[in-house]
């Protein structure tokens, strides 16, 4: 069965265009134009996704996150006007799987939309042997390997590696990372997180000229690159 995606948003000229775009996809399409039609859309028809846009006429769209994440196991992808990163964090934290900022490339959302829905829900997130490229990743028995070969890794390496693997293919925030990794009680300073991401990437990206396994966002935090 073809996904269901719910759009969320004020202004008829860009649901219209996300309604043409991930109907040529291959997906069906529903649409709300606020939140209160937004949450009575998802309840009725239990969207695989929603595109949710933030500046919604009767309550900000950071707000239905939670809401939206509490009715389901939906991916919610943020496509929003807002830049500001404090903007993009909140988001993420509140378990936004993604954020394209207004205006976006309709290919690239739909790239980011296919990597979320492949992830999404109980079994991604239960999965405990993860594959992306020549990397074998088994986070129940802690063991890497690339190419066939065990990587050894500290424990606060495997530690980082087991957050982003558990959200593969999604941006994961430097807060969420450091409290899964090292603890709420903790305040690490965020060159520890930067020391052991280098770490990670020397140690678990081949020579050559591919893209990098754990890819950066600029003041946001870091996401594992996923395939299949």
């Amino acid at each position: 069965m073809p996904a269901k995606i719910l759009v969320v948003d004020d202004e008829i000229a860009i649901r219209r265009l996300l309604r043409n775009t991930l109907e040529r996809a291959g997906y069906i399409v529903a649409e709300a134009m606020n939140a209160r039609e937004a949450l009575s859309q998802a309840a009725a028809t239990c969207p695989d996704a929603v595109l949710l846009d933030l500046g919604l006429p009767d309550r900000d769209g950071l707000g239905l996150i939670p809401l939206l994440r509490s009715g389901g196991d939906c991916v919610i992808v943020v496509v929003s006007a807002r830049d500001a990163t404090d903007e993009k964090v909140s988001a993420l934290d509140l378990g936004a799987d993604d954020y394209v900022t207004k205006p976006f490339d309709t290919e690239e959302l739909l790239a980011r939309l296919r990597v979320a829905l492949r992830h999404r829900g109980a079994g991604a997130a239960s999965s405990k042997v993860l594959t992306t490229g020549d990397l074998v990743i088994d986070r129940d028995r802690r063991v890497v390997c690339r190419g066939g070969q065990e990587v050894h890794l500290t424990r606060k390496e495997h530690d980082v590696l087991a957050v982003l693997a558990r959200h593969v293919g999604r941006v994961v925030t430097h807060d969420r990372i450091i409290a899964a990794a090292w603890g709420v009680g903790d305040d690490p300073r965020i060159e520890y997180l930067r020391i052991v991401i280098r770490n990670l990437r020397q140690k678990l990206e081949a020579p050559g000229p591919v893209g990098s396994v754990i890819s950066n966002e600029l003041g946001i935090g870091y996401r594992l690159r996923g395939e299949g």
